[in-house]
């Protein structure tokens, strides 16, 4: 790319930026967003993005950020939004998050200061092998990094730095989005379409360098709630049905060598009961249901409702609710009616000097719900690896290339005109 030979990027030190502040979201708070401090770093990109010269740059009441790369062709492009989200996964710690730079990796086990216990073993991490000469980036050991989103944002942000101030790059209207709560399933709960005014856009949250996600699981929520018989410890022989106790059966009745996330790969889903609360007379399960065919997602619950059933018969007085909520569906139903978005990713990720990687993502992006909404949304690659984890990582030069991707797709959008425009 014509003005990349000479750029200084900038998404490192961005991303250093970044992931000091706490944004977990909360899977259990009624706010919009799940926790004010996501709003922290929300404020912190409108200053850098105005900066930067983008003049249009707002965090509404939700703790949306939204802003605009104005055209720079007199050709019709359509609008193209790039999209990342500014939670990080409330599953591991997120408060005092020490990044450390580990330059020129050599291929050595990366032992983090913090908590000489957690190592990041190249034996377990095999997409190290290819990080030879390149500098990564961990935390320390008690949290997780926040690369999962935080990387995705700061590469978008270098992107528009470079376009702003390359406006001889021809490209069509960039919209920008960073979104909040994405990890607890809301990312795009209040977002307004109309206002951001895009026809594609592409969610920068995957994870080898060159990847490009057209497909991702479909999604349910359940809640089990278990009603059993109380009575006094000391008086309950043969009235007593401990509700804590038919909840542990029923978890330890699910499949261990199938169907939960520990004995699955590929395209196999699965029922992952995430939390369990509650006392003698009630108790809760939740779980979350994955699967790409939506025919087997509705299996899953079939399955989980027989074995509730089955344990409940040892307990004449006691019963079971299970409650199901759709949460996302698989996007590439969507998506297979524009192959055009996927083929510029393409285009796009060998103008980087990488080789594409097309697959399925075993989780949910904004891009999933963003698709279903009429605003059709592959996911392109940030670098990100090991996520949700201590053991989180990522190289500063994927990031680069992730930079490097991001523009080439704004030029290749622009270029395709007026295919791209009838599309």
């Amino acid at each position: 790319m014509k003005g990349l030979e000479n750029y200084r990027f900038t998404c490192l030190e961005r991303f250093l930026k970044y992931v000091i502040i706490d944004t977990q979201s909360d899977p259990h708070s009624a706010t919009n967003p799940s926790t004010a401090r996501q709003k922290d770093l929300g404020k912190l990109l409108i200053e850098e993005l105005i900066a930067i010269g983008v003049t249009d740059a707002e965090l509404d009441e939700y703790g949306y950020v939204y802003a605009t790369i104005p055209s720079t062709t007199d050709k019709e492009v359509p609008v193209i939004c790039f999209c990342s989200h500014m939670d990080t996964s409330p599953d591991c710690g997120g408060t005092n998050v020490k990044p450390i730079v580990h330059n020129n990796y050599q291929g050595q086990d990366l032992i983090l200061p913090d908590d000489p216990s957690q190592i990041i073993r190249k034996s377990e991490h095999p997409d190290l092998s290819f990080q030879i000469g390149n500098d990564i980036i961990t935390a320390s050991g008690t949290t997780l990094l926040g690369a999962d989103n935080k990387a995705g944002i700061a590469e978008i942000m270098d992107a528009a730095n470079f376009l702003v101030t390359h406006p001889e790059i021809k490209h069509g209207t960039i919209r920008i989005l960073f979104t909040p709560d994405e990890e607890v399933g809301r990312g795009v709960e209040k977002v307004d379409l109309k206002k951001l005014g895009a026809r594609f856009a592409y969610t920068v949250d995957g994870e080898t360098a060159g990847s490009i996600e057209n497909e991702t699981f479909s999604a349910d929520a359940a809640l089990l709630t278990i009603t059993g018989v109380s009575a006094h410890p000391g008086f309950a022989k043969g009235k007593m049905e401990s509700a804590i106790k038919i909840a542990s059966e029923i978890i330890a009745n699910l499949p261990k060598d199938r169907l939960s996330p520990e004995s699955t790969a590929g395209k196999e889903g699965f029922i992952h009961p995430v939390a369990i609360r509650g006392a003698v007379e009630e108790a809760t399960i939740e779980f979350i249901l994955r699967d790409f065919d939506e025919a087997e997602l509705k299996n899953h619950k079939r399955l989980l409702e027989a074995i509730s059933q089955e344990v409940l018969e040892g307990y004449p007085n006691s019963a079971f609710k299970l409650e199901v909520k759709e949460q996302y569906r698989n996007m590439r139903s969507i998506l297979d009616n524009y192959p055009h978005a996927i083929n510029f990713a393409k285009m796009a990720v060998e103008r980087a000097g990488l080789t594409p990687k097309l697959q399925s993502i075993r989780g949910g992006t904004d891009g999933s719900r963003l698709s279903f909404m009429g605003l059709p949304c592959p996911n392109i690659f940030a670098g990100e690896h090991a996520f949700h984890g201590k053991h989180e990582w990522i190289a500063v030069q994927d990031m680069q290339k992730a930079v490097e991707t991001i523009i080439n797709l704004a030029v290749i959008w622009e270029e395709q005109s007026p295919f791209a425009a009838e599309s």
